[in-house]
């Protein structure tokens, strides 16, 4: 399956978020994430994720650990994506780690979920501000088959535009943005694949 999904930069956050209340509850969430790479980079440069997150929420605590292949959209960045529950995130750490990986960064996204059904599909639209970023980000983002995935950024590109934002799309990539606030990562440097 094919996470389709595009990111816009809001100006106007309580507006939009006003706007998706109307469509569905809202849920607030944190995220921790956890990205890791081999030292000499191989799977961020090739495009590949692997990553864990911890999602905390008013009805608790939950651990994913995902793994995404190269962009199957280049335009959208939009990935193949392969992810499971775990019940805690330090075994996996332990893990990875024992196989030779390193962590390449680590972030907290403060989030608001929105999951509606428009234009035929099941969406999830995220308000996203993350502590070294300036700024507000809309994720939205729909699952798709491959042979579907035109279909699926077409639906998501018109709840973008639903929302006045299709004209504030932004690719740029979390990871190296926190890298780069935090002064590990040269200015020269970018990644616009979609880590979200």
């Amino acid at each position: 399956m094919i996470e389709a999904e595009l990111k816009a930069r809001v100006h106007a956050p309580d507006t939009v978020r006003a706007r998706l209340a109307g469509l569905a509850d809202e849920e607030a969430a944190t995220y921790a994430d956890t990205y890791y790479d081999w030292p000499d980079r191989r799977l961020t440069n090739g495009g590949w994720e692997l990553r864990v997150r911890v999602v905390e929420t008013d009805a608790g605590r939950r651990t994913l650990l995902t793994y995404k292949e190269p962009p199957a959209d280049t335009g959208s960045g939009s990935k193949p994506e392969h992810e499971t529950a775990v019940d805690d995130d330090r075994p996996v750490d332990v893990m990875l780690r024992g196989l030779g990986l390193t962590v390449l960064v680590e972030l907290t996204k403060h989030c608001r979920n929105y999951r509606f059904r428009v234009h035929g599909r099941d969406m999830l639209a995220t308000l996203v501000t993350v502590p070294e970023l300036h700024g507000t980000f809309l994720e939205v983002e729909t699952i798709a088959e491959p042979n579907e995935l035109d279909a699926a950024l077409g639906a998501v590109r018109a709840v973008l535009d639903d929302l006045d934002l299709l004209d504030d799309l932004d690719a740029t990539d979390y990871t190296d943005a926190v890298m780069r606030a935090r002064g590990l990562l040269d200015k020269g440097t970018v990644h616009t694949e979609g880590t979200t």
